[in-house]
């Protein structure tokens, strides 16, 4: 798993590349953890996760991202789940984290 994060137009994007899974969601955690510190830190309105290039997310990188939902509305934040691909898009349905999260068809910021 690659994660980045970029700042764009008040929101900070943040792309997850490859598989969150039993190997890798602490990885994933983290990353998602100092993202909304960033974003924070930067005073930005929005993280935007980029899960363009995600193939694969577990039961523990779902929790993850209720974690970091929790940690972004204590800062501010709101969480945009952007861009994913037919495979995240049925575990988000399935998980029913499409009515927890917003969720974009792009990651168009406005540039």
């Amino acid at each position: 798993m690659d994660f980045s994060c970029r700042s764009a137009d008040g929101i900070l994007v943040a792309a997850v590349d490859g598989r969150v899974d039993e190997s890798t969601w602490e990885a994933f955690a983290e990353r998602m953890s100092a993202a909304i510190e960033q974003a924070a830190t930067e005073k930005l309105s929005e993280l935007m996760l980029d899960l363009a290039l995600l193939d694969y997310m577990s039961s523990r990188g779902l929790r993850v991202l209720t974690m970091a939902k929790r940690q972004a509305e204590a800062a501010g934040l709101t969480i945009t789940l952007a861009a994913p691909n037919e495979v995240m898009r049925e575990i988000l349905a399935i998980s029913r984290y499409d009515k927890l999260f917003h969720i974009s068809d792009s990651v168009d910021t406005g540039q």
